[in-house]
């Protein structure tokens, strides 16, 4: 059986999500790899490695680059065969025909086991229906589909910190080590007083993909605590930070788990995470974004960069154009702010921002002084959006009560998850809406994506557009590796 042959499917020929078009091809290699680090499977596979060379006979060098290993041997069973094989044997042996089936049957499984977690739930099954096609071409596929329903392992721990009144104050912290089949954990470190164990599964097992895409060596995994740092101060941030770390240190090291930014974690937490972490182990500081890569932050706006350039490009494969096109933002965080910097650069018209307390509306547009003063006002700590409308007389704040009834041509949306529902999606595609590209983890609900693919609307996934920061660590730890 020869290897799976790669294919790219152009932007301007379907209008399946642009996270589809181009993560299939990294599905292949991700799950052969995987394949081939997981020895349940040995018994259907001959051996993807070569014998020991023998004493005194030289042996040929591989006939592929390390850094890009080939497909592992096809299996000795046919496709009928293991679609004979039963996927699950909990009450009786339950097979597949097709590829929908099997999706059907692991997103009935995680529904089963994981019902309370259903930030978790929506994120899996939304990817296995992605993926429905890969297991009907390759049926093996789907038994990998299953072993990623669980992760490798799960840590949550109790996170006790005094506060400026000299309180004992406790928080719960996570680290979710979802696979690490392509290399060592990577990805986030998320302080929000909505974090949970579901959040963080799902944001996970979608860096998963994120970081397969990218083509480095990376596994996934991701982290945080439900701590709310709006409301604390300096000194509170970072005793927080130095228990957490505390704790954290126990699991994580240069070979084996990368924490890096993420919602509530920006520079001056990495730098008391890390310093935490020099204090608690022996440790030298590399090159990079991430946490155990000495602290440094050099490019807050990479992430925010990627996902204009996504709707640059998907655009352009339709054969538009950035220039003039009127574009609402959700969220004023960091990620929202540099994507309103880069929009503007590309000749787009920002008209939106938001948080917690409400939205404000520029009918003209955001310019880079107007965009300077929110980004001024959003650098103090816990201060709201509102503010903005006593220095812009043509500002309107809540006007309309709905942020997503602004008429647009593109829409970001970079505050929460699951901002846009079925509903939503249905209103944004009445006024005419040409795209939506996520800018924070699963803003779309699975009604809402559906929409999407029905109404013709361009759809840039979190798991793609967001996959810059995964990029640039990724390159980074590969020059390590090569001893650069």
């Amino acid at each position: 059986m020869a290897p799976v042959r790669r294919r790219y499917v152009s932007i301007s020929s379907t209008i399946m999500p642009c996270s589809v078009i181009v993560i299939m091809p990294r599905v292949y290699f991700l799950c052969s790899m995987f394949l081939r680090k997981h020895h349940d499977f040995e018994h259907a596979f001959k051996s993807p490695f070569p014998p020991p060379p023998l004493q005194g006979i030289q042996t040929n060098p591989p006939s592929f680059p390390p850094s890009f290993p080939p497909y592992p041997p096809s299996p000795s069973l046919p496709k009928k065969t293991w679609r004979n094989k039963p996927l699950f044997r909990r009450e009786g042996d339950a097979r597949f025909r097709t590829g929908a089936e099997a999706a059907e049957m692991l997103i009935n499984e995680v529904k089963r086991r994981d019902s309370h977690e259903q930030e978790f739930v929506q994120v899996f099954e939304n990817a296995i229906q992605i993926l429905a096609p890969v297991f009907e071409r390759i049926p093996k596929y789907a038994f990998v589909g299953k072993e990623f329903i669980e992760p490798e392992r799960i840590f949550q721990f109790r996170v006790s910190w005094l506060d400026d009144s000299g309180t004992y104050r406790m928080n719960r912290g996570f680290r979710v080590q979802y696979s690490s089949a392509l290399g060592p954990f990577e990805g986030g470190l998320h302080f929000h007083k909505d974090v949970n164990a579901g959040l963080i599964k799902s944001m996970a097992f979608a860096r998963v993909f994120t970081n397969a895409l990218t083509g480095c060596e990376m596994g996934a995994a991701v982290g945080g605590a439900d701590f709310n740092p709006m409301n604390k101060s300096e000194a509170e941030i970072q005793r927080f930070c130095q228990a957490y770390m505390t704790e954290l240190s126990k699991y994580i090291g240069p070979d084996q788990d990368l924490p890096g930014v993420g919602t509530g974690v920006g520079a001056r937490e990495i730098g008391y995470l890390y310093g935490q972490y020099k204090r608690t182990s022996i440790h030298h500081a590399q090159k990079g974004k991430g946490l155990l890569w000495g602290g440094v932050y050099p490019y807050p706006q990479a992430t925010a960069s990627g996902v204009a350039h996504w709707a640059k490009r998907a655009l352009e494969g339709k054969g538009e154009t950035m220039e003039g096109k009127r574009c609402l933002i959700t969220g004023s965080g960091k990620m929202a702010l540099h994507v309103a910097e880069k929009l503007l650069e590309m000749g787009a018209i920002p008209i939106t921002l938001s948080d917690t307390s409400g939205h404000i509306y520029e009918p003209d547009g955001l310019d880079a002084a107007k965009l300077k003063t929110i980004m001024k006002i959003k650098s103090e700590r816990g201060a709201r959006i509102g503010r903005y409308i006593i220095a812009s007389t043509t500002a309107k704040y809540n006007e309309p009560e709905n942020v997503f009834s602004v008429p647009a041509d593109l829409v970001f949306p970079c505050a929460t998850h699951n901002e846009i529902d079925g509903v939503t999606a249905t209103m944004l595609a009445d006024m005419g809406v040409r795209g939506v590209f996520e800018g924070s983890h699963m803003p779309s609900t699975n009604q809402a994506i559906a929409v999407y693919k029905k109404r013709g609307i361009l759809h840039g996934g979190h798991v793609a557009t967001m996959a810059v920061d995964s990029i640039f660590n990724g390159l980074e730890l590969s020059k390590v590796r090569r001893g650069r």
